[in-house]
């Protein structure tokens, strides 16, 4: 059975992706805490703690386990909540250092990107995209310093996916959202056009998150990987619906006034703002879930230990 590290893997969401590869693979957990010696780890589940944007602790964490991938999810998850050099110095770094361990590992990589990379959410104001839907080829244009994050993150990928020749994959999740706390079908959001106004209304199950985590790493081992040694592809990860159930045309035009000259939206498709395709064209992922039935669905949460 293949080792995979996953940096983060007892956040938010990072215990979904955790929860589903464990089984299919051994997977070591390096967070900057460590849960304790007197738990007991969910089965083919493991711990390490380590400040991975201490360069050393990084290398040694990667080096000790020594794994066939690497999946790096450890962030500071989004701007506003910590001061803005932090959330860049911290996540850019932590992402130069595990990747560049993963590439000496010789280690396969799946990281966490975000549509924040493309800057929509966090500029002033708002733009329109130059498409819809947008592609992972739109420009990538952030203003602030998580999705500038993002993209150094990003960059790094390439950077060592071309020097070390392994394949590297960016997921880009629009708003995670969690089976029976859909924050995006809260009252306040859906009385607020302008709440979600700023990623176009998108959102994504953690558990379609953690399907595509998955197929990248199925779909990047051995000789007809879609996505060569030495290349790096960013995909978009985002529900097939908007969380409003609106006509996306509709909603664009009432907040913004317009919609982009540019544009492949039918008329009273109540789509998201992001396109999947490239995703199902690598690795055979679609979402299949929807605020629909997820909202209010009874899941519990994954438990990766006990006390």
């Amino acid at each position: 059975m293949e080792t995979v590290l996953v940096t983060g893997g007892r956040g938010a969401s990072g215990r979904w992706v955790v929860d589903r590869l464990a089984g299919d693979y051994e997977v070591v957990v390096v967070d900057y805490d460590h849960p304790g010696l007197d738990v007991d780890p969910a089965p083919h589940v493991s711990f390490r703690a380590a400040d991975l944007a201490q360069r050393g602790e990084a290398l040694d964490a990667v080096s000790a386990v020594d794994p066939d991938a690497v999946v790096h999810w450890a962030a500071i998850p989004v701007a506003g909540t910590h001061p803005e050099g932090r959330v860049f110095k911290n996540n850019a770094l932590a992402a130069k250092n595990v990747l560049d361990a993963a590439g000496r590992a010789d280690a396969r990589i799946v990281q966490a990107s975000s549509d924040g990379a493309y800057g929509f959410f966090f500029a002033d104001p708002t733009p329109l995209p130059d498409e819809l839907p947008i592609t992972e080829g739109h420009p990538l244009r952030p203003e602030d310093p998580y999705g500038l994050s993002k993209v150094t993150a990003e960059a790094a990928a390439g950077a060592v996916a071309r020097r070390r020749d392994v394949p590297a994959v960016s997921v880009r999740p629009s708003w995670i959202q969690y089976p029976g706390e859909y924050a995006c079908r809260a009252d306040e959001y859906v009385s607020d056009l302008d709440a979600g106004a700023g990623n176009f209304w998108s959102y994504v199950d953690a558990r379609d998150v953690a399907d595509l985590v998955a197929a990248a790493l199925a779909e990047t081992r051995g000789p007809d990987s879609p996505v060569e040694p030495g290349a790096h592809e960013a995909v978009n990860c985002v529900a097939a619906d908007n969380a409003l159930g609106r006509p996306l045309l509709d909603l664009l035009r009432e907040v913004y006034g317009d919609v982009p000259d540019n544009c492949a939206v039918d008329e009273g498709s109540d789509r998201t703002g992001y396109a999947v395709a490239k995703a199902e064209r690598l690795f055979g992922w679609t979402p299949t879930r929807s605020w629909r039935e997820a909202a209010a669905a009874d899941v519990a949460a994954p438990t990766l230990f006990e006390r």
